[in-house]
């Protein structure tokens, strides 16, 4: 068993996320319609967590991509595990992710939907790690920076494990 040191606990990460959902509500206030776009799996607890705090009609299309497989670092090859099932087109577009880190994963996939020609296209990221940005791309919304570890919970996971931690914590050795 991996001994785990708490990097941001529950309650610290539902107040992040509530004021996140408000900001999210002003901000689409006038927009007709939002697609949430959380990419699977690691951000799903997030996404379920945001949309019930995002007070405006909504519709939800989930996407998985894949760069780690089982391990702690980035394979810097991007594959899209599960694609949307309804189109994007004219369409306001929230893209939910859980981290981002390197930048090359969202990068590949603001681009890849960016070719779908949504009215617009923005990204609410719970996590930044920009110690290890290697491309910048914009992040509308984030929760929080976090310095350089590899971390769990909250639905981020190593080797599908940990997901299911209500709170994010850093594995020590």
């Amino acid at each position: 068993m991996k001994k785990l040191k708490v990097l941001l606990d529950e309650e610290t990460i539902a107040k992040r996320v509530r004021e996140l959902g408000e900001q999210i509500t002003r901000d689409y206030a006038d927009a007709e319609h939002l697609v949430v776009v959380p990419i699977m799996k690691g951000s799903f607890l997030f996404a379920a967590d945001l949309i019930r705090q995002i007070d405006r009609e909504l519709s939800v299309e989930f996407l998985g991509l894949r760069s780690y497989g089982a391990g702690t670092e980035t394979s810097g090859v991007v594959q899209i595990t599960y694609d949307l099932t309804q189109s994007v087109t004219h369409q306001h577009v929230l893209v939910v992710e859980d981290i981002v880190d390197t930048g090359l994963s969202m990068r590949y996939l603001l681009e890849n939907l960016g070719t779908r020609q949504p009215r617009s296209l923005k990204l609410c990221s719970l996590l930044h790690k920009p110690a290890r940005t290697r491309v910048k791309v914009p992040i509308d919304y984030l929760g929080f920076t976090i310095d350089d570890h590899f971390v769990v919970g909250y639905g981020l996971d190593y080797a599908e494990k940990f997901r299911n931690l209500p709170y994010i914590g850093v594995i020590e050795n």
